[in-house]
């Protein structure tokens, strides 16, 4: 049984291999979570697709894919307030007149109350793959953020690690631990940049970051959880499995004051269509001399 100190957190990722059997899917996220509370976990967090993968994106998507209040989304609820603990999975729900699905991740709470949504902004259209020819692409809407034990937590999904506004909005809407449930597609170099983007949205926003990946050959593997100046608390390798990381408030306060880096930052972030041309005068800089592009 895992102790931690009366100001952290303890945060369990699950690193799972999901398959087209939705009530197979459920019943690991079960065991999972059983195993989890009984570590001590508050929070639990499952990859993105949790619900319903295969390798390859086709119609049969669409056929599972499901409303907010349907089954799959419904039972996770009963089972959140079952073990009285925070339930985060990824889920492909339902949009557009079952057109199109879109890749959404959810949060309950130890009642079963659904407290937050997170809808993929950026799909992945990258490396051959194409999302978008299923996928419906995120609204951007003000974060949705949820607090577990004091710890003020938000969600963002897979591809959307390689824009570092995504994280940074998170943070600005008070995030202080980022989730981020994943299926990164196993490749050339891909195991380098999951841990290497994962560590500098840590390290960049001065805040934890757990990410729950699908055991290979579904993604990479490598879940972990990473404190607010980059240390790797505890990762996995490329099975399934659960890995417990307490999740401190101390050290966030710690590492923020000894790296203020979001209160000296100069720029926010902006939605691009809500940005306008910059003009010749404003591109000048300090000395006078025309910025060249």
């Amino acid at each position: 049984m895992m102790t931690a100190p009366p100001t952290s957190v303890p945060v369990a990722v699950v690193q799972s291999r999901p398959g087209a059997d939705v009530g197979a899917n459920f019943e690991d996220i079960r065991q999972a979570a059983v195993a989890a509370q009984s570590d001590g976990a508050q929070l639990v967090v499952f990859p993105e697709y949790s619900h319903y993968f295969t390798p390859k994106l086709e119609p049969s998507w669409l056929q599972a894919a499901e409303p907010l209040d349907g089954p799959f989304v419904t039972r996770m609820a009963h089972l959140a307030a079952e073990l009285r603990v925070f339930l985060v999975a990824g889920v492909i729900e339902a949009v557009d007149g079952g057109a199109r699905f879109s890749n959404t991740l959810v949060a309950l709470d130890p009642s079963g109350a659904l407290v937050a949504t997170y809808r993929k902004l950026h799909l992945y259209d990258a490396f051959g793959a194409r999302e978008s020819d299923f996928a419906a692409h995120g609204p951007i809407e003000p974060p949705q953020t949820f607090e577990v034990g004091g710890i003020r937590v938000a969600m963002q999904t897979c591809y959307d690690l390689r824009f570092p506004e995504v994280t940074r909005r998170l943070v600005d809407a008070g995030a202080e631990l980022v989730l981020v449930p994943s299926e990164w597609v196993p490749g050339p170099l891909k195991v380098e940049h999951w841990r290497t983007l994962l560590a500098a949205r840590a390290i960049e926003n001065t805040v934890y970051i757990a990410a729950a990946d699908q055991a290979t050959p579904n993604g990479v593997g490598t879940s972990m959880v990473i404190d607010p100046a980059g240390v790797v608390m505890a990762t996995l390798g490329d099975d399934p499995g659960i890995l417990v990381a307490a999740v401190d408030h101390a050290r966030i306060a710690e590492v923020r004051h000894q790296n203020p880096a979001l209160q000296l930052r100069r720029f926010t972030v902006v939605p691009r269509e809500q940005q306008r041309p910059v003009t010749a005068v404003e591109s000048r800089d300090v000395e006078g001399a025309t910025a060249v592009s």
